[in-house]
């Protein structure tokens, strides 16, 4: 029996797995959504000696059940091969009573490698199932690290386009210059005088605009996303939580059946969700530590079951979670609900209208496998210095969060469950802000830190950086938030 992926907002809007990441978001602006989980058969004394593509063909063929078996193993083995400087993929490291889940080791020294790497070949060959030859327009907003991984992804990927959206100033350094010196002649970056949150906005707003829908049909191009919104970034990321277990298991850290919690420096919601997936199929996960920066509004959801946009933007040091819409938040609501489409509608128009939705009576079971917590900045500075001096192992901000979120829970409630921490960047993404944090200086650039990092990390800088202070920027344009239709029109030669 297929499965069924349904709009978050329209329970008479169900695809399967490749309708749903070829359209990548829902036309009436929900996010599909499988109704039901799959069963897979997790036998992790057999999975501890598996390899990573192993497991993702395992995973990845349960919930994407209308792909063949030559299909998936086509997107697996051509995504996760030499791209990545392991042949683990994503090891796990023991820091004291935390497990480092480095999910950092490919192209661009993001997590959003883990699935990016993986989407084109997974669009591509959905297109190719649905018997769509027109050329796919992959429109993405990025907080930081999705831009460069999607672009590095889908660069001269034949029949496709790619159009980046990023906030101007709200990135680090090495993030803009990844993005900004992209190669490939279908990329196509924007830096906006806005924030993320504006990005992400117009971006859904264009998918939902009919007009420029059939202007694109017109010209025969459509839309996908390579954000979390897609399933088919989604549902990749399920994959390491079942490996981390695996491993877990497989060094004797744990006995296979032992319950782990998991913590997730947060900020679009996909990465945690997609721990929670991971549960529902049967990995024994405790915990979902949802871990924020100042930007806490997730904290505040489940502390009070109030969604409230309604607050100060802040410009952290962990970039790609200074969001204050959590796309894939809506998911989680979905299945709060009981899988009640209408009234996730409700709340969704709720939030677009007035900035803040309350839940009502909701599945309590779910809700209550949600722990939640926010590191301030100089919080997140302790908890890089503070590893480095225990560990002499240097973390990136957005895992120092999710860390001293962790470390604060622990303080809290004397759980002490074995955790894996989603370590979600390398340092050297950052590397300023965690030279300043383990020496008290500020380096003079973001080069001269790569240096330094390097000198005190004692980890090889990745290619991902190397050459990149030197390279060519062929990506200039700036715009206003209200001219990226215009932007994308122009890109795309619909303005002709």
């Amino acid at each position: 029996m297929t499965l069924v992926y349904q709009s978050t907002r329209d329970e008479n809007n169900k695809v399967t797995a490749s309708q749903a990441i070829l359209q990548g978001l829902a036309a009436d602006g929900g996010l599909f959504t499988p109704l039901t989980v799959p069963e897979v058969a997790l036998n992790f004394d057999q999975l501890k000696d598996a390899s990573y593509q192993e497991i993702a063909k395992l995973v990845l063929s349960a919930f994407l059940d209308d792909f063949t078996e030559e299909e998936l193993d086509y997107c697996i083995n051509n995504a996760y091969d030499e791209k990545f400087d392991t042949t683990d993929i994503a090891p796990l490291v023991k820091l004291g009573s935390q497990y480092n889940l480095e999910l950092f080791h490919g192209s661009t020294i993001a997590f959003k490698d883990m699935a990016l790497s993986i989407l084109p070949y997974l669009l591509t060959t959905s297109a190719k199932k649905q018997g769509v030859d027109n050329k796919i327009v992959i429109l993405t907003a990025t907080s930081g690290d999705t831009g460069k991984a999607a672009m590095a992804g889908f660069a001269d990927v034949p029949g496709t386009e790619i159009i980046v959206f990023y906030p101007k100033g709200g990135v680090s350094k090495i993030q803009e210059l990844q993005m900004t010196t992209q190669t490939g002649n279908n990329t196509h970056v924007v830096a906006i005088d806005g924030n993320f949150d504006d990005a992400q906005t117009d971006v859904k707003r264009m998918f939902n605009d009919k007009d420029l829908r059939a202007k694109l049909l017109a010209h025969k191009t459509q839309f996908s996303s390579a954000n979390s919104m897609n399933v088919g970034r989604l549902v990749p990321q399920v994959v390491y939580y079942v490996y981390a277990y695996a491993q877990l298991v497989k060094s004797g850290d744990i006995q296979n059946g032992d319950k782990i919690n998991v913590t997730v420096p947060t900020g679009n919601f996909g990465n945690i969700l997609a721990a929670y997936y991971a549960r529902e199929i049967g990995v024994p996960i405790a915990k979902f530590i949802c871990a924020s920066n100042e930007n806490n509004v997730l904290t505040d959801f489940f502390a009070t079951g109030t969604y409230d946009k309604k607050r100060d933007f802040k410009v952290t040091t962990s970039p790609s979670m200074d969001i204050l819409v959590s796309s894939n938040l809506e998911r989680l609501v979905f299945h709060l609900l009981d899988n009640n489409a209408a009234k996730t509608k409700e709340l969704m128009e709720a939030l677009a209208k007035k900035g803040e939705y309350v839940l009502p009576s909701v599945n309590q079971d779910i809700l209550n496998l949600f722990e939640a917590g926010f590191a301030t900045e100089e919080e997140t500075a302790q908890e890089i210095k503070r590893v480095y001096d225990e560990a002499s192992y240097v973390e990136d901000p957005h895992t120092a969060v999710a860390s001293a979120v962790y470390k604060a829970y622990v303080n809290r409630t004397g759980d002490a469950t074995p955790t894996v921490i989603a370590s979600t960047a390398s340092p050297y993404k950052f590397p300023r802000v965690a030279v300043q944090a383990v020496t008290g200086k500020d380096a003079v650039d973001d080069f001269a830190a790569v240096r330094e990092l390097n000198a005190i990390s004692g980890v090889a800088i990745p290619e991902a950086v190397n050459g990149l202070e030197k390279a060519k920027i062929r990506h200039k344009t700036v715009a206003a938030s209200s001219e990226m239709q215009k932007a994308v029109e122009t890109y795309l030669g619909l303005d002709k």
